[in-house]
């Protein structure tokens, strides 16, 4: 019995100074249980994976995408019928309705945000006034160097391992140089979904982590099951580029999409014939299931996914993991 006891303490012990190893400046900030932040995944971030996220102690996310401000409200206050916990929307920037979501996530009280596809200083004072967190997502380090002058709370600097639209430097190589330029905290993206991933990011300096594509697969997610079931399974080779030769590189999943686009790009084909021939396929595939024809972001990782879990189940099992990776 003494012996018993000894090792349930110890192993107790292990687990309360692990927990107070993975808390961090970003966990305090958002005043969240553990450093895991949804990615603002478009047609994918809604109210059900925002709330869902949240619950389980990481930070969810609603994807502004291009939806109209009014739309986001109706998230956001989804969000707020089921979870106390805190939560934020991601804007896009490029979007035609990025000036009615900046102006939506004041009047609606959102605590945190985060941006891409474009810069928010026109937005800054108005968000920082409100007490909002702004956290802007980030590839290289003169523009996580130029937020954190404009008043970023943090940054997150995302590899080009992740999903959707994407820079040039790998997650391994972009985090410690952000890291080191700035002094406001570091969210690292790109290829992680894993807790040996959350472990990594930590070593190159991070203090949380930010991850899509595992979640495409939780079981709160809204995707077509066509979608979720290529997720599961694609395998290494799967992932592909296209867009590189007109400077806007998207990663998602080999189909019949992709080839075509790769074909037509090899020919010399224009920035708008090319998005003409991606135009609404994300949606083809995120809502009707259409994974040959459809645009399947997903990151590098997808490889790595085997199985729908909940976002609790998800965010539990890499968080133990990393835990014991990081306690040896």
């Amino acid at each position: 019995m003494p012996c018993t006891f000894l090792l349930y303490r110890k192993q107790n012990l292990q687990k309360g100074m692990m927990e107070e190893f993975m808390k961090s400046r970003i966990t305090q900030l958002l005043g969240i249980e553990h450093p895991i932040i949804q990615g603002g995944m478009a047609w994918v971030a809604e109210n059900h994976l925002a709330a869902a996220v949240s619950e389980a102690g990481g930070l969810g996310l609603i994807g502004g995408a291009n939806a109209p401000g009014e739309v986001i409200r109706d998230y956001i206050r989804k969000v707020k019928e089921v979870t106390d916990k805190p939560f934020g929307v991601n804007v896009m920037l490029m979007s035609p309705h990025a000036d009615d979501v900046a102006r939506v996530v004041v009047e609606e009280g959102v605590k945190v945000v985060t941006t891409g596809a474009g810069n928010p200083e026109k937005y800054m004072d108005m968000w920082k006034e409100a007490g909002i967190r702004v956290i802007p997502v980030v590839a290289s380090v003169a523009l996580a160097k130029r937020m954190e002058k404009y008043g970023a709370d943090a940054v997150v600097a995302e590899g080009c391992e992740s999903g959707g639209h994407i820079g040039e430097a790998t997650t391994m190589t972009l985090v410690p140089q952000v890291v080191d330029a700035v002094s406001i905290p570091v969210i690292a993206a790109g290829g992680i979904g894993d807790g040996r991933g959350i472990a990594a990011a930590f070593m190159l300096g991070a203090e949380a982590v930010q991850m899509g594509t595992r979640f495409l697969v939780a079981k709160e997610c809204v995707v077509h099951q066509n979608y979720k079931d290529r997720v599961i399974k694609a395998k290494d080779i799967d992932s592909t580029v296209t867009g590189r030769s007109h400077g806007h590189p998207v990663r998602g999943l080999r189909n019949q999409m992709t080839r075509e686009y790769t074909r037509l790009e090899q020919e010399g084909k224009s920035f708008e014939e090319l998005e003409y021939l991606t135009l609404g396929m994300l949606r083809k595939a995120v809502q009707e299931g259409d994974v040959v024809h459809g645009t399947v972001m997903a990151g590098q990782i997808a490889g790595m996914v085997s199985k729908e879990q909940t976002c609790k189940e998800i965010i539990d099992e890499m968080m133990e993991q990393a835990g014991r990776l990081l306690g040896r």
